[in-house]
């Protein structure tokens, strides 16, 4: 489980994505990605397109930008509005806007979307 630990290691990574360092971001979380399994592997995966897919359009890449936020959102919407102490349900509400607005071939004049984590979520450290 990747929130076994600390969960520092994906916090550093939400914490990135929040200050719209989405490269880091999805650097961050890949290490976490890699061993994971399950609907935690889908979790990360989605998590890391959608800051990818930030990072595209942080570079001017309209069309990678739509592609990854369509293919993260998919994986998100197959999890529960919550998942790993995140509020998936605000995310994809973030994320369909941008999805709307590129794909009507709209600039988007939007904020970029933050995660919410919850803070009292059980991926916290147990005394």
């Amino acid at each position: 489980n990747f929130m076994s630990a600390d969960g520092s290691h994906f916090l550093r990574g939400v914490e990135q994505f929040n200050r719209g360092e989405f490269f880091e971001a999805h650097e961050t979380w890949e290490a976490l990605w890699l061993p994971a399994s399950g609907q935690e592997k889908v979790f990360l995966q989605a998590i890391i397109q959608v800051a990818a897919a930030f990072h595209h359009w942080q570079h001017g890449n309209r069309r990678g930008a739509l592609s990854l936020l369509r293919r993260g959102m998919n994986k998100l919407e197959a999890l529960p509005a919550s998942f790993c102490g995140v509020r998936l349900d605000r995310l994809l509400r973030q994320t369909g806007n941008w999805v709307a607005a590129l794909g009507a071939g709209q600039t988007p004049h939007l904020p970029l979307p933050t995660i919410e984590v919850d803070s009292t979520s059980p991926r916290q450290p147990r005394e």
